[in-house]
């Protein structure tokens, strides 16, 4: 499961929540970002990501304590590091056909082995266990009884019996 769908304001419709910028570190400009994506390309040197002041282009990136340190071109001390404290970095998605996406799982109907439409995916929740599809009805489907998805339009689930009585 990769990278999230982003919930902002207009013209980032079709853009996904990649990462965020958290505190600088050091006094050269570079900034911890922790990534909401499984795809560490999107800090590569060059990566350009959108935010709501505007394209950053990453200059260097390196894994650092679960997080990255980043490096934007333009950023050259810690009081400029300090004010992207917070900004959402944001990408188009990746076309890879062998992953699933959380953009293209919200709003797809669900149907389960017997041909019973389930209702809409609403959200996908991580779980210690795995991630879940949270339908619109509040029951939660495990994504490893997932059979087969037409991206953004419908998911086969093939599940035990009962599930959908206990929820």
């Amino acid at each position: 499961m990769a990278e999230s769908v982003d919930s902002s304001g207009a013209g980032t419709a079709s853009l996904l929540e990649v990462g965020r910028v958290g505190r600088p570190h050091g006094t050269g400009g570079e900034v911890a970002v922790t990534l909401v994506s499984n795809r560490p390309e999107r800090l590569a040197p060059g990566s350009e990501l959108r935010t709501d002041v505007g394209i950053l282009r990453v200059s260097s990136a390196r894994p650092h304590s679960g997080r990255h340190l980043v490096a934007f071109d333009g950023v050259d001390d810690r009081s400029q590091a300090e004010a992207l404290r917070g900004l959402v970095l944001r990408a188009a998605p990746i076309a890879d056909p062998d992953e699933l996406w959380v953009h293209e799982l919200i709003g797809a109907r669900v149907v389960d082995q017997s041909g019973t439409d389930r209702g809409l995916v609403s959200s996908v929740v991580a779980g210690p266990a795995g991630d879940l599809l949270e339908l619109a009805g509040g029951a939660l489907v495990p994504l490893r009884f997932l059979v087969r998805s037409v991206p953004g339009e419908r998911i086969e689930v093939e599940v035990p019996d009962g599930l959908f009585e206990a929820t």
